[in-house]
């Protein structure tokens, strides 16, 4: 999407759809995304939304579609295509569409064009059709790790399909939800702007930001810190309240010092184990607030109600402090093996050693590479 639809700028996003029209098809749009901004922009006026869906791009665009819920750092207006440009150290080629009024990937080797109509509302499936109910039917996989709900969405009305020359023969991939490369779709620009939210409110603290598979993608992050001195202290619990209000649906943000692997779930759960006060270190920094219909604890919160964004309600998300008190280092000093020191080519075989490897998992990666 480009253009005044997007204040001037430039969005890129991933939709699930549903053609049970010919060429029309639900469009669902997770609410307080880009999208849900732009719909609800122009649902009074009764405005279509000339969009593109391309197919078969650039990693780079790919990259971008899956930043999501991250928009105190690419806000509405922002230049995602301009983004994904700098990513890939090139600029992206775009193209007119030549049956609405928007831009197109150049690139991309497949391309719906059309229009999504925010009042003409229908159901995903007709299973919940049938039933007139929202909410309760299940329909493809979310990014939650669950089964997805079949609600009513705006519409895609697609109104021409251009493509490349087919002669390479080229291989559109269809990314599964939930899998480890949608994971990796989804949280590689989203660690950097919460790094990017976490550095523009005290610069210098935080050392890392990792989202583990196991949190799902937009449902949690593992902020690294490090204090330099006793007034840094405290800034790691202004991060996960940063991160949780900003980040729509986020539930879970662990905070660790810098002596922990965040990319070692070995290492955050024993941190967490041996590290958190449960009376003073977790948080509930915005209960009421806002979260999403994609996590199942969520939609039951409306109870006999549909399970729909308005008539749930979000528990405020859990923030956890496992970060180590300043100026106590020293009673939570971690032994620390010499591992630099060690050569195991010296008493194994090469293939000994490939054998030993392969058997090692969780905790030991961590241990074999830092000695702690």
């Amino acid at each position: 999407m480009t253009g005044p639809q997007f204040d001037g700028g430039s969005d890129l996003g991933y939709n699930r759809m549903n053609f049970r029209w010919g060429n029309v098809g639900t469009f669902q749009i997770s609410p307080g995304s880009h999208m849900w901004q732009v719909v609800n922009k122009f649902y009074k006026a009764n405005e279509p939304v000339p969009i593109t869906m391309c197919f078969g791009v650039p990693p780079a665009c790919t990259l971008l579609a899956g930043a999501g819920f991250d928009y105190a750092v690419l806000p509405m207006g922002c230049d995602e295509i301009g983004v994904a440009g700098a990513v890939q150290g090139a600029p992206i080629r775009l193209v007119k569409a030549r049956t609405v009024n928007a831009m197109a990937l150049a690139d991309a080797e497949l391309v719906l064009e059309g229009y999504v109509n925010p009042r003409d509302r229908r159901f995903e499936t007709k299973e919940s059709e049938d039933a007139g109910v929202q909410g309760r039917f299940h329909f493809h996989p979310e990014w939650a790790g669950y089964m997805g709900k079949a609600y009513k969405a705006p519409t895609f009305h697609v109104t021409g399909i251009t493509m490349r020359d087919p002669k390479t023969k080229p291989i559109i991939f269809a990314l599964g939800v939930h899998t480890l490369d949608d994971h990796n779709i989804d949280t590689s620009v989203r660690e950097a702007a919460v790094y990017e939210l976490c550095e523009r409110l005290q610069p210098g603290i935080v050392q890392n930001v990792v989202i583990p598979y196991c949190m799902t993608d937009w449902g949690g992050c593992i902020i690294q810190v490090k204090k330099r001195h006793q007034i840094d202290e405290g800034w790691q619990r202004n991060f996960l309240a940063a991160a949780l209000s900003c980040s729509q649906g986020m539930r879970l943000a662990i905070a660790v010092s810098e002596d922990v692997d965040p990319y070692s779930m070995d290492d955050v759960m024993w941190c967490l184990t041996t590290r958190v006060n449960p009376r003073a270190d977790i948080l509930n920094p915005i209960p009421g607030g806002r979260g999403q219909t994609f996590m199942p604890a969520e939609r039951m919160t409306a109870g006999d109600k549909q399970w729909t964004a308005s008539n749930t309600q979000f528990e405020g998300g859990m923030g956890i402090d496992a970060t180590v008190p300043f100026g106590y280092e020293s009673d939570f000093l971690r032994p620390v093996y010499p591992v630099d020191k060690v050569q195991p080519e010296k008493f194994f075989s090469k293939k000994d050693i490939e054998n030993a490897k392969s058997r090692m998992h969780g905790w030991v990666h961590s241990l074999a590479r830092t000695g702690r």
